[in-house]
């Protein structure tokens, strides 16, 4: 067993949004054959009364948290410095000077960050010659800045586009620091390899994965939906910009022009925390739940799950999440192509346009047995290619005790 220091930009518990989904099977994975140090910030209050769920796997966790109000304020210090907003966000003194105790105290034999903004943690100090530092980027965060600047207006296009630039430049400069980057799929690393060609030989794949058997479908769960209704089911975070995002562009440029077709649909967005404008979508044909006990009996009784995302790309885990749950969805082009290979059909079905989102989803809603079949193709998908420990054990030629041909073949520190 190596000691490794584990350093997570959100607490990954309870397993209830994308990144801590999967902050939280990484976590698992590699408490599973080590010993782990956590340092990690808390922006939920509400996640506090998890804590003791993350202690049980480490063996000491630094659980420190985090105003968002003050941290967005902190953030514009990088004006006068000239480094990217997210990097003063999550800044703090005492989370250096613990990393720095850990060190002291313990023999950490390898660093593992998740999110490419805790970094600065790992790196405070030099690390020892040889020590592994990975990192797990999960997608190219500057990109998304880039494709905000695209879908807001002045100032703040200009601020994204600034991040974005910014965030690049620091990311290439981690990447070529660290011993092994990895992202969420190989779609990510190709955009990566594009945009930092230095780095190409040192970046992979560590994709996401599911429960397959908390995911399951269920005779006994019932409906959450009445009688004769056709819902059409979006979940996920309600405050991340690209989910409002995509449920706002769907209820007001695809969801019309189903109803002319359906009276029975509903659009139904599942999940916490909803901002102003997803609240504003409430309606007769709109329902807006926010926080829900579980999310499974809303998945399995859909008649047609979406995920028209225009501002995300990758594995998205409401993604794998519906295709468990056997049913059929229907989702960006970007995110069907992380999944959907050439020799194994995933039994998504890819749109981009609003009148691609109309023909798919009506298709489906028009012959329920072919919805079934799909839904079906996709859970095989699921069960045959993304088990979490499948995917995790990716990273385990790169930490101490690896054999020798799966170890990196560089130094940690060395270029690219």
């Amino acid at each position: 067993m190596a000691n490794l220091l584990y350093l997570v930009h959100r607490l990954p518990y309870p397993p209830n949004k994308g990144d801590k989904v999967r902050s939280y099977h990484l976590l698992k994975h590699l408490t599973a054959s080590h010993t782990v140090y956590l340092g990690t910030f808390v922006d939920d209050p509400d996640d506090l009364r998890h804590l003791d769920t993350v202690r049980a796997l480490c063996a000491e966790v630094h659980a420190e948290p985090l105003d968002p109000p003050r941290a967005r304020l902190r953030s514009l210090s990088a004006m006068l410095t000239g480094e990217p907003l997210s990097l003063p966000y999550y800044r703090s003194s005492a989370m250096r000077d613990w990393v720095a105790g850990i060190r002291r105290r313990h023999a950490i034999d390898a660093t593992v960050v998740f999110s490419s903004v805790m970094a600065e943690y790992a790196t405070a100090s030099s690390l020892p010659v040889g020590h592994p530092l990975l990192v797990d980027f999960v997608d190219v965060d500057s990109e998304k800045w880039a494709q905000y600047a695209v879908q807001r207006r002045w100032p703040l296009s200009w601020v994204y586009a600034r991040e974005g630039r910014r965030l690049l430049a620091y990311e290439r400069a981690l990447a070529t620091r660290a011993t092994r980057s990895f992202f969420v799929a190989d779609k990510e690393v190709e955009l990566f390899q594009r945009l930092a060609p230095e780095c190409a030989a040192a970046v992979q794949s560590m994709g996401n994965g599911v429960d397959a058997d908390f995911f399951a479908p269920a005779a006994w769960r019932v409906s959450p939906f009445p009688p004769g209704e056709q819902a059409i089911v979006f979940t996920g975070a309600m405050d991340y910009w690209p989910n409002v995002d995509a449920v706002v562009w769907f209820a007001a440029e695809v969801l019309p022009a189903l109803r002319a077709q359906r009276h029975a649909i509903r659009f139904v967005i599942v999940g916490r925390n909803p901002a102003p404008a997803v609240q504003a979508l409430a309606s007769e044909h709109v329902r807006v739940t926010g926080t829900v006990e579980d999310v499974r009996p809303y998945l399995q009784h859909a008649a047609v799950v979406v995920a028209p995302m225009r501002l995300a790309r990758g594995v998205q885990n409401k993604v794998l999440e519906a295709m468990a749950m056997a049913r059929p969805v229907v989702a960006a082009s970007d995110c069907v192509a992380a999944i959907d290979t050439a020799d194994r059909p995933s039994g998504l079905v890819a749109a981009s346009t609003a009148q691609e989102y109309v023909r798919q989803v009506d298709a489906l809603l028009a012959s329920p047995e072919a919805a079934d079949r799909q839904g079906a193709v996709g859970r095989d998908t699921v069960l045959a290619h993304y088990s979490w420990d499948a995917h995790m054990r990716v990273i385990d030629g790169y930490l101490p005790g690896a054999d020798a041909a799966r170890r990196p073949s560089r130094e940690a520190g060395r270029p690219c």
